[in-house]
């Protein structure tokens, strides 16, 4: 029998990024050239790791495997959440690993449930904690469909109220780093004994009569993948592990814990470092791949453990690196200090007891147990449909009630959602006040404290700011912890008017909607009317806004003015009769189809006071889109005028060619914009059977002029292209002149240097090469041709699929 066990575990995890009114990522400007961090790191990490490639000598690949099923993870809820939303393939691949590793490893899943949203719990009261594992627990089970064994801790961060309340949930086990481990005894002995042994797990006996597995992680092997350059080489990983081994008859395991993004974002290609280690480790018989669960069912605790209370993986002076400068940080320059972290718990500390007594005062009417309604709010979360809350709310008060009771519960209950997320650890890791970290965990402080004020009439930003402003920042330029609040966090603050006014702003170009989805919120009109005049537009209109998160509603009238470029003069009026409205409407419009926009904007503010409203106000997603519009507008002009020009000079230029006489680098560059343009063209196109040759020719015009291609672009053209050929595929019982199609995109951009990404051809190639072998059918030639053209060994996958 196999004593000697392996397993890899990856804590993956990214901070909750999304705008706190909107539940959405807004632009990130440090993630460029991806829209923001979370995408960076999918496309670099979590992506790859559930389709991972196996090369063999030649570096052809010649299998595809998902790395979560042969390793334990965990990844954080409300990242998961973001991938549900917006990769849905990748999202399916972890839940199959999970399903996958239960027929690998005796029916125990690899994957491990994580408290919600990565507070550290040690710093956190008994009451938040319940809270922390209640919920990650729930979104485990709505996600794998069973009960979690295992729970990650936030930064591994423990103490023995943490694992009381683990314990009390059912959580069996959970992983901590070496250095927690205080002494251990043989069970049932009364002497203690210096912690050593990492390859056996362990059992923590609680004051309150519980227990719970613990398992601590090899701390040398997992330093070594995160910094010392485990990943360079797959088979150097894994003979890395295998001499973690010893000689011991017993049942042993050698285990690493690593942020999970050191497999392909920390580390390029780790995550095929990571298949192929699993991979060696498997064919070399001389241990077994397995995952917690099973290990834990496998070998029984034989000795009990006392953990050092307060401490982390990540701190070496126990958890001050969330609450005091104690020294960890992530660079900076010098003199930098972490003074800025005591000051910022203290504001949240406190923001966080008035949120618990406004809580609890406004529940109090309703006669449910309100620390059980929150707890309970987790059903909400993750499924955020307006009709879907009201079905909750009818079956978690007892009494019925008014859509205006629905919607302050709801309130509160966003409340204490949004002081939950104001501690996540991000907040405090780092090396600055004013990271983007510090500020997301301020905005969600911001929102709690606008709904204290919507629920009682209570401001608590004078009072949270003046605490904020003991918090000093190490970039003079940035001041203190008041000014960043005010400056970058208040400001962002929003209504359901600004959310009518993006709906107002939407009007202006979008014709013909009587209602929209505004990201979280639904708009629906009650009157709406457009007019032109030249570039300049107008809309008028009276909107009702729906929250769907607190099912809040608000009316209001709007006039809008869009005077070209980025321009924009808005304003709102929450309180205007119709007969008002109708009136105001018509002398605006007479005003503007006169062409006096003088009148036309002094009429929108004498009648809109409520709230003014420019281009500065919008989402920066809207911003960007905006500007994108008047920008495209002004590209099409402009390559209208530069195809005149070549159209008159080409034949001009290449007599000048032919006779090697020197072009004008503006007609040149004019040129190359014009063959620029008809190459992204012809990419850009919807239609499946759109004839290449055009962009062969194109290609040759590059050749012979020698011209610049704007490579990235194209490329990521002809990355779209492609991934539209394969759905084209699928959806219409493999046209083999589809796959034709592809392949020769690939071959005509090859001859000017450009390679689009591949990365999901491969899968589709694999995937389909594969499903033909095993159910016996015939691998079409230029099927085969393609695999092999991005570097898929065909024989060792429709012949060999296990040989490495």
């Amino acid at each position: 029998m196999m004593n000697r066990f392996v397993c890899i575990h990856g804590h993956f995890y990214q901070p909750p990024r999304e705008n706190a009114w909107l539940d959405r990522i807004e632009l990130q400007e440090s993630a460029h050239p991806f829209h923001d961090w979370n995408e960076r790191i999918m496309r670099e990490c979590y992506e790859p790791n559930g389709f991972s490639r196996i090369l063999n000598g030649g570096g052809k690949i010649v299998d595809i495997v998902n790395n979560y099923a042969r390793m334990s993870f965990n990844f954080g809820p409300t990242l998961l959440n973001w991938i549900e939303k917006e990769h849905p393939r990748v999202y399916r691949s972890i839940q199959e690993a999970d399903k996958l590793s239960m027929e690998l490893f005796d029916g125990h899943g690899s994957a491990m449930a994580q408290v919600y949203n990565h507070l550290i719990m040690p710093l956190a009261d008994r009451r938040d904690k319940v809270t922390q594992v209640q919920w990650g627990i729930a979104d485990f089970e709505y996600r794998f469909g069973r009960k979690p064994e295992g729970m990650w801790l936030a930064e591994t961060a423990a103490d023995t109220e943490t694992l009381e309340v683990l314990a009390e949930n059912g959580i069996k086990f959970t992983l901590l780093a070496p250095n927690q481990a205080k002494q251990v005894r043989k069970i049932g002995s009364q002497d203690w004994l210096p912690f050593q042994d990492t390859k056996v797990p362990y059992l923590c006996k609680l004051p309150s009569g519980k227990s719970i597995a613990l398992f601590f992680y090899d701390g040398d092997r997992s330093q070594a993948i995160a910094f010392k350059g485990m990943l360079n080489n797959g088979q150097g990983f894994a003979e890395e592990l295998m001499s973690g081994l010893d000689n011991r008859e017993s049942p042993q395991l050698v285990h690493v814990a690593t942020d999970g993004e050191s497999y392909g974002h920390h580390h390029r290609h780790g995550d095929m470092a990571l298949a192929y280690c699993v991979r060696h480790i498997e064919h070399s018989g001389r241990a077994k791949i397995t995952n917690y669960s099973q290990f834990l069912a496998l070998c029984p605790p034989e000795y009990e453990v006392e953990i050092h209370e307060n401490s982390s993986w990540s701190c070496a002076h126990g958890i001050e690196r969330w609450r005091s400068n104690c020294g960890c940080h992530t660079g900076g320059e010098a003199g930098w200090t972490q003074e800025w972290r005591a000051p910022l718990r203290d504001a949240l500390d406190w923001l966080r007891n008035r949120a618990n007594e406004v809580y609890l005062e406004e529940m109090a009417p309703f006669q449910v147990d309100a620390d059980s309604l929150r707890n309970s709010y987790i059903s909400v979360l993750l499924h955020r449909m307006r009709e879907q809350k009201r079905e909750w709310l009818k079956n978690a008060v007892p009494e019925r009630l008014s859509k205006r009771e629905m919607t302050r519960i709801l309130r509160c209950l966003e409340m204490q959602k949004h002081t939950q997320f104001m501690y996540t650890s991000c907040g405090w890791f780092f090396n600055e006040l004013s990271g983007i970290e510090t500020v997301q965990i301020l905005q969600y402080a911001n929102r709690a404290i606008q709904i204290i004020r919507d629920l009682t009439g209570e401001n608590l930003d004078e009072e949270f700011a003046m605490r904020l402003g003991k918090a000093k920042s190490n970039i003079p330029s940035q001041g203190d912890g008041q000014q960043i609040y005010q400056r970058r966090v208040m400001p962002r603050q929003l209504t359901l008017t600004q959310v009518g006014m993006h709906y107002a702003v939407d009007s202006l170009f979008n014709s013909g909607k009587d209602s929209t989805e505004v990201l979280n919120y639904e708009c629906v009109s009650e009157h709406l009317e457009r007019h032109r005049a030249g570039i300049q537009l107008l809309a008028i209109g009276k909107t009702v806004v729906n929250s769907n998160v607190t099912l809040s509603r608000k009316t209001f009238s709007f006039a809008i003015l869009y005077l070209g470029n980025h321009h924009l003069i808005g304003n709102t009026s929450d309180s205007m009769t119709d007969e008002q409205f109708s009136s105001i409407c018509e002398d605006i419009r007479t005003a503007f189809n006169s062409g006096n926009l003088t009148q036309t904007i002094d009429l929108i503010k004498m009648h809109f006071t409520a709230r003014g409203f420019s281009f500065y106000d919008l989402f920066l997603d809207y911003q960007l889109e905006l500007l994108n519009r008047v920008l495209e507008t002004n590209i099409e002009l402009a390559l209208t005028s530069y195809e005149k020009i070549n159209d008159r000079t080409y034949s001009l230029l290449s007599v000048m060619r032919n006779n090697r006489l020197s072009i004008p680098p503006i007609l040149f560059h004019n040129l190359e914009t014009v063959i620029n343009f008809y190459i992204e063209d012809v990419l850009k196109s919807e239609k499946e059977d759109v004839s290449l040759q055009d962009l062969e020719e194109r290609i040759q015009e590059v050749k012979r002029w020698n011209l610049r291609v704007n490579s990235d672009k194209v490329s990521f053209l002809a990355t779209n292209r492609i991934h539209m050929l394969i759905s084209h595929f699928n959806k219409h019982r493999a046209d083999p002149s589809l796959i034709e199609q592809i392949r020769r995109i690939l071959d005509i951009l090859n001859e000017i240097g450009v390679q689009p990404a591949i990365h999901e051809l491969q899968n589709f190639l694999f995937e389909t090469l594969k499903a033909r072998k095993d159910e016996h059918k015939h691998c079409s030639e230029s099927l085969m041709r393609l695999a092999e053209r991005v570097n898929l060994d065909v024989h060792a996958i429709l012949g060999e699929l296990q040989t490495a």
